[in-house]
């Protein structure tokens, strides 16, 4: 491949992009019933949350593939310990801070979450669907934050973050969009999935974590050379990302939030087609662009240019072209293929690669949003992405900060070289490779 070829290739792209959108006026159909209405309103919650929630297990093959074998069984660990703690702490506060926000306000109302079905007919949706779909968000968000961290991080104070994140940090910041606070009456700020409500706070808290926890030893040495650390089993990370691409049909398609009309039901087809078509564009992307740049394709990177481009598309699924889509993925794609070198020049240690594909490409996907939506603003995009980086990151930096100066947050430097596995759990992954 060719500096020629690659330009070639954008270029050809953007033609594409430039194509009819989907957006066309829509044959009348016929009216649903209410009953029917709830019952697929109701599917779609259910379904969506369950695909969701199976990225819960995308993730931490994702993380096992990528940190060494000394270090998986904690992984194990701190991935399911997170999906539990956030489906408690949304119950207990986070649902009410998103959604007991007053119009245009900053704060929800704190308090334990009880489900109300009495105007089930209005809502048009089961209460406690509706609270599950948007639990797996919330601990989608955190599961972001465990990969970065991973290798060095002790295990309770990261779960004492996760508390805190999932219960407090993320549903304040949602509220402001998706509680009808103030981004949203103020600035119409839009954010259709969460390229920057899940993926970006993930990312500003797990940048946070980095530079408050630091590198894993031997990562950079005195010279700014980076050392390779190979992970345990590339093919579970592969596992773990095609995992990923299947549940963001769920966590895109279930944000239409609506499944009981003609209407909607296109709608949840069309976002299917455009995150696939991101995602597979961020693959094809990454795979050129390590080719042309190391002489080699890079399978990581190759697999985080599936994540950027599907994050890249999150924040607006819907409106773009197919061409469009495949744009915003590409874009994705080539975000992830630079920052994450970037990332070791500035000796920011980030095992997984989660902030370039999670905080980069969820920046990126959010203030694309005006190209296809023209109810978004550049200025209102601008303000959301800045607001809740600069709320997130510093709740964030400051919590993590005073892990660091009570508990601790960082294992020990023998327990680092041995493994956590070993180390906090007295166990090892995979024991039978271990030397006598």
């Amino acid at each position: 491949m060719t500096k020629k070829s690659l330009l070639l290739f954008f270029t050809v792209l953007l033609a594409i992009a430039a194509g009819p959108t989907f957006a066309q006026d829509a044959p009348a159909y016929p009216a649903a019933t209410d009953a029917s209405v709830f019952v697929f309103n109701t599917t779609l919650f259910l379904i969506s949350g369950m695909v969701v929630m199976f990225m819960a297990a995308g993730f931490c093959m994702l993380e096992v593939g990528l940190v060494r074998a000394k270090n998986a069984a904690t992984i194990c660990v701190k991935n399911i310990a997170l999906f539990s703690i956030a489906g408690i702490m949304v119950w207990l506060l986070g649902y009410n801070l998103i959604y007991g926000v007053a119009e245009g306000g900053f704060i929800g109302k704190f308090g334990i979450w009880g489900a109300d079905d009495a105007d089930w007919a209005q809502t048009g949706y089961a209460a406690s669907s509706d609270w599950y779909f948007q639990m797996v968000f919330v601990a989608t968000a955190a599961s972001i934050v465990s990969g970065t961290v991973a290798e060095r991080v002790k295990l309770w104070p990261f779960l004492i973050f996760v508390a805190a994140l999932t219960g407090v940090i993320y549903p304040i910041q949602a509220s402001w969009e998706w509680g009808g606070g103030w981004l949203d009456a103020k600035f119409a700020f839009a954010d259709f999935a969460g390229s920057t409500l899940v993926h970006s706070t993930g990312g500003w808290a797990a940048l946070a974590g980095a530079l408050v926890i630091g590198a894993r030893d031997g990562k950079y040495d005195q010279t700014g050379r980076v050392h390779a650390m190979p992970g345990s089993s590339l093919p579970l990370a592969t596992l773990g990302t095609f995992i990923l691409w299947l549940g963001w049909f769920g966590f895109n398609g279930g944000s239409q939030l609506a499944l009981g009309s003609i209407d909607n039901a296109i709608a949840v087809a069309k976002i299917f087609v455009n995150t696939n078509m991101a995602a597979a564009a961020g693959v094809v992307t990454a795979l050129v662009l390590t080719q042309l740049l190391y002489k080699k394709v890079d399978l990581t990177i190759t697999l985080n240019g599936a994540i950027g481009g599907l994050v890249s598309i999150t924040a607006s699924p819907l409106e773009p072209s197919i061409g469009l889509a495949v744009l915003i993925g590409s874009i994705g794609g080539v975000i992830v293929t630079l920052a994450v070198p970037l990332l070791d020049k500035l000796k920011i240690d980030d095992v997984v690669g989660a902030i370039p594909a999670h905080l980069f490409c969820g920046i990126w996907g959010t203030l694309v949003v005006p190209l296809s939506d023209k109810s978004a603003s550049l200025i209102g995009q601008l303000v959301g992405v800045v607001s809740i980086g600069v709320f997130v990151f510093t709740i964030s930096f400051a919590l993590w900060y005073l892990l660091k100066l009570t508990t601790g947050v960082r294992a020990s430097e023998p327990d680092e070289q041995i493994g956590l596995d070993k180390a906090e759990l007295g166990m090892e992954a995979y024991p039978e490779f271990s030397p006598a």
